[in-house]
C-alpha cells in the first residue's frame, strides 16, 4: 500500500468517525449540542482537522442526511420485500417510514428538517436521496391509480407520512392512534 493510499484510508476513517460522533451526539442531545468544538474534543482531533473534512456543521448535517437516506431506503425495501401484495407493501412501507422517523429523530431531522446544503428534487440531487425516493416509488407507483403520475402520487403519500411523523413527534397527535392513521392513509389515499 502506498503512502497516498494509507492517507486516503485514514482520512476516510476520520470522516466516518466525525459523522458517527455527530450523529450520536445529535440523537442523545439534539442538533444544538453538535458543535465543531465539541466534536473535535470527542473525536480527539483538533478543530482544523475537523474543518479539513467538513467546512462546518451544515456539511456534517448533510453527511448524516445522506447516511440516513441510505438507511431509510434499506429499511423501506426490507419491509416491503416481505409483504405479500400491493396493500401489504404500502402498509409495510408506511410503518417502516414512521418507525425510522421515531427511532432516529436526529437523522430524520437532518434529512427533512435541517439545512444540510443538499439539493432535493433537482438534477444534482445526491444519489442516496434519489434512492430513498425510489424506494418509496417502487411500492407506491403500482397503486397510484389510472391517470395519476406515480412520482406525484409518491410525493403526496410521502408528504402525508412526513406530516404524521412530524406531528406525532411534536406531541400534536396521539401516539396510540398511529396504527389507525396508517390504515386510513393506506385505505383512503392509496385506495387499496
Amino acid at each position: 500500500m502506498s503512502v497516498q493510499e494509507r492517507k486516503q484510508r485514514e482520512r476516510a476513517v476520520r470522516e466516518r468517525l466525525i459523522v458517527a460522533t455527530a450523529r450520536e451526539l445529535a440523537e442523545r442531545q439534539g442538533w444544538d449540542a453538535v458543535t465543531t468544538r465539541r466534536l473535535a474534543e470527542r473525536i480527539e482531533y483538533s478543530q482544523p482537522v475537523l474543518y479539513s473534512h467538513f467546512r462546518g456543521k451544515r456539511e456534517i448535517i448533510g453527511a448524516v442526511a445522506l447516511q440516513g437516506a441510505t438507511e431509510l431506503a434499506a429499511a423501506v425495501r426490507a419491509a416491503t420485500a416481505a409483504a405479500n401484495g400491493p396493500r401489504a407493501r404500502v402498509h409495510s412501507l408506511a410503518r417502516a417510514y414512521l418507525d425510522f422517523a421515531e427511532r432516529h429523530p436526529a437523522v430524520y431531522d437532518a434529512l427533512f428538517q435541517l439545512d444540510g446544503g443538499l439539493a432535493y428534487a433537482q438534477e444534482d440531487t445526491p444519489e442516496p436521496l434519489k434512492d430513498a425516493f425510489a424506494a418509496l416509488l417502487e411500492s407506491l407507483g403500482e397503486v397510484a391509480g389510472d391517470g395519476v403520475h406515480p412520482g406525484l402520487f409518491t410525493e403526496v403519500f410521502w408528504a402525508s407520512l412526513h406530516g404524521l411523523a412530524t406531528l406525532t413527534r411534536a406531541g400534536r397527535l396521539l401516539p396510540e392512534d398511529v396504527a389507525q392513521r396508517v390504515e386510513l392513509l393506506v385505505d383512503r389515499l392509496a385506495m387499496i
